[in-house]
């Protein structure tokens, strides 16, 4: 188990940093148009660039040396920050971009995690329900409402809940996570209030998400029950709900691993589009609006730490292939 543990441990720091060699020289190849309208900014009345001046605060980014030279020193000061805990400092906002991440993270968090949990309890059950009963009036209902779900963008999902639910109906709000509540109201008031608030993108986030997994749960509950050990185990008389939870529902998870170890980037990283739409000020939105503005510190920092759950969902679905999957020998 260490030997096996270790192993991975390995691997995942060698693909992190291939992903962060990467990442700094495709940002480095963007143009530093931020940087230069941040300057001209504060500089409203000059129409020319101070390049001493300007160059000070590439320097500060390290993306002063275009050099080849330059180049790898400026990765290297980079990652050894990041991963000793300096994230870099917003450009736009002036503030550590591991302060943005811990400050808006929680509502993406609670939201992602929510969605995930009734994507889970609705998808799989539906799944192995539409196997067990292949062909048959829900398999087709639930097909063909599913791939209708896969079909939407996010985008056209969300506003189109919101025009018939927020707009026409008038039942949810429309955008944001809360009211303008007065200050006499109550805690249990104002958690109400973000509970209706969340209504909406929970149900477009569950919605579009419900589709992939209830397909890709009956299709490996379809293949599970054509083994013959399943036919086997009929053959012994056992009932058919022991065969399908005892046996069918156990091999049908091992393939799921590594569909729900995927989702770690996005419980933490936020849904931007959904969050964009709604107007939730989560991690999702403000890395939208500050990669729009070409924020390179955030760009880097958000993109490595997206890469740094990734490998981790990965690390976990591997080891727990073994506790789903008793033939995996992870000691090998």
């Amino acid at each position: 188990m260490v030997k096996y543990v270790i192993k991975r441990l390995l691997l995942a720091a060698f693909i992190l940093l291939i992903v962060s060699i990467f990442l700094y020289f495709l940002v480095r190849m963007m143009p530093l148009d931020a940087i230069t309208k941040k300057y001209l900014e504060t500089h409203t009345g000059d129409k020319e660039l101070n390049e001493a001046e300007l160059q000070e605060i590439l320097a500060r980014y390290n993306l002063a040396d275009s050099s080849f030279g330059g180049i790898v020193n400026g990765w290297w000061q980079w990652i050894k920050n990041f991963f000793s805990g300096d994230m870099g400092t917003s450009f736009e906002q002036n503030r550590p971009v591991g302060d943005i991440i811990k400050e808006n993270m929680g509502i993406s968090f609670s939201i992602s995690l929510i969605s995930l949990i009734l994507e889970v309890v609705i998808a799989i059950p539906l799944g192995i329900k539409c196997a067990c009963n292949q062909y048959g009036k829900l398999d087709y209902a639930a097909t063909v409402l599913t791939m209708i779900g896969i079909s939407f963008p996010t985008f056209f999902f969300g506003n189109l809940i919101i025009k018939f639910f927020a707009v026409d109906l008038g039942w949810f709000p429309a955008n944001n996570i809360n009211s303008n509540l007065l200050t006499t109201a109550t805690d249990w008031e104002r958690f109400v209030d973000t509970l209706w608030h969340m209504v909406l993108p929970l149900f477009v986030l569950t919605v579009l998400s419900i589709g992939s997994l209830m397909r890709y749960t009956r299709t490996n509950t379809l293949e599970v029950l054509n083994a013959d050990y399943i036919r086997t185990a009929r053959a012994k008389g056992l009932s058919e709900g022991k065969v399908v939870y005892k046996h069918v529902f156990r091999n049908t998870m091992i393939p799921l691993v590594t569909v729900l170890a995927s989702t770690l980037p996005g419980l933490f990283g936020g849904a931007m589009i959904t969050e964009t739409v709604f107007g939730i000020p989560g991690i999702g939105k403000v890395a939208y609006d500050l990669m729009y503005n070409g924020d390179i510190p955030f760009i880097m920092a958000y993109n490595m730490f997206i890469a740094v759950l990734t490998v981790i969902g990965i690390l976990l679905a591997d080891i727990m292939y073994a506790v789903v999957d008793p033939r995996v020998k992870i000691g090998k």
